[in-house]
């Protein structure tokens, strides 16, 4: 049976087709002022990765902000639900995944593993963008280099520049402010893993860290990040091998059910 997943993010749209347990075709597009659209967009895409069309699927389950607006879809299911089906699916070399760190365009989620794999408990930072892909989007920005470069650049680091705002708009001209002072970008970048790493943390502790502790999200990415999280955590990641389409992997799963 041929299913699909798809996640409609605030930032970017993924679309994930599985064939039982294979992975046939992934996808992902900005999700932009029309998510509709780009839910549409994604997926054709993908389908067209594996040499299928949408008359194929036996069924499509959309999650993430948007998941409302997909037409084409036989259900939703949130993100919360969805990421943990398809982390505990993937499952994890280091052992069952009891703690998920998920680091999307405009939240961060923590969420609590039980040892069947289910939901016990949650977290959303949802009403403020610190710390999330967009946070990190601002800060590159400012600092005039590409997102897919702070990894690189804050491993480099001398030094860890302490960044006082948790606020996106004051963190950037904090940033501006030390860039001003000869600050090195790699030593401010580490301050800013440093930064979000914290957020993450105090978050963590509020539902209680239990490993296995897999890191999903595109940030997941992001090696400086990764390092500065294992350091505060003292735990080491587990990092999925598609670590930003666990949720289109997660509606995926939930569209085979359907299924059976």
């Amino acid at each position: 049976m041929i299913c699909a997943g798809v996640d409609i993010g605030s930032v970017a749209t993924k679309a994930l087709i599985l064939q039982d347990r294979e992975v046939l075709a992934t996808a992902v597009q900005p999700t932009g002022s029309r998510p509709k659209l780009t839910a549409q967009a994604v997926l054709d895409q993908a389908l067209a990765q594996a040499g299928l069309r949408q008359a194929d699927l036996a069924h499509i389950v959309s999650t993430g902000y948007g998941r409302r607006v997909v037409e084409f879809g036989d259900r939703t299911i949130t993100e919360i639900s969805a990421c943990a089906k398809g982390t505990n699916f993937t499952g994890s070399p280091l052992g069952r995944v009891r703690t998920i760190i998920d680091l999307g365009g405009q939240d961060i989620k923590v969420i609590g593993v039980d040892e069947n794999g289910e939901v016990s408990d949650f977290i959303m930072n949802d009403k403020c963008a610190a710390g999330t892909g967009r946070f990190l989007e601002v800060i590159a920005h400012a600092l005039e280099v590409r997102l897919e470069d702070l990894g690189e650049l804050s491993l480099h680091a001398t030094r860890s520049i302490a960044i006082n705002a948790t606020c996106t708009v004051f963190a950037e001209s904090e940033v501006i402010s030390l860039l001003a002072q000869d600050a090195r970008k790699e030593d401010i970048v580490a301050g800013i893993h440093a930064s979000i790493a914290e957020r993450m943390l105090a978050m963590a502790r509020k539902i209680g860290i239990k490993e296995v502790v897999a890191f999903n999200g595109g940030g997941a990415k992001n090696a400086g990040l990764r390092a500065a999280m294992e350091s505060k955590l003292g735990v080491h990641l587990f990092i999925p091998e598609r670590p930003q389409f666990m949720n289109a992997l997660g509606s995926a799963l939930e569209a085979q059910r359907l299924g059976a």
